[in-house]
């Protein structure tokens, strides 16, 4: 008796239509501008305690913002973030770690009653950024998804 051979699961339609979607979304300029500055913003994020200057006076926030910043980074800049078939929720935890950073300095600093006023507007801006670019990349990605 003949054996029947299938292809494996790679060559499946479904698969093969989700790749060439995703590439469809990481080849345009748009998302190869956003994953660029989603990088960016991740690695000023890491050192942005050393920037702004308050990794001596509040060291617990600047550890956090290395490991987040790093974290961010990574989720982002290897284009994990539109890889849709495969790694399409990276980017919303990556939309989360932006969150994260506006707050931060209220949560992990404990009580402190003023903060100076560097360390709140990098924060803010760095995670408010972080957000638009990670989520914009995920929403691209759906984006182009929803078209094919």
């Amino acid at each position: 008796m003949t054996e029947r051979t299938f292809p494996g699961i790679e060559q499946h339609p479904d698969i093969l239509a989700l790749r060439a979607s995703s590439e469809r979304a990481t080849t345009t300029v748009t998302a190869q501008i956003m994953e660029g500055l989603a990088l960016l913003a991740g690695l000023y994020l890491a050192a942005s305690a050393w920037i702004v200057g308050f990794h001596t006076t509040l060291p617990t926030l600047a550890v956090t913002n290395l490991i987040t910043g790093l974290a961010y980074a990574f989720l982002m800049g290897g284009g994990f973030g539109s890889a849709y078939e495969r790694t399409h929720a990276m980017c919303w935890a990556a939309t989360g770690i932006g969150a994260w950073t506006v707050i931060a300095p209220f949560i992990v600093s404990g009580a402190r009653s003023s903060h100076p006023a560097a360390v709140i507007v990098s924060n803010a801006v760095v995670g408010g950024l972080a957000v638009l670019f990670a989520a914009g990349t995920g929403l691209l990605a759906l984006r182009v998804k929803r078209r094919s």
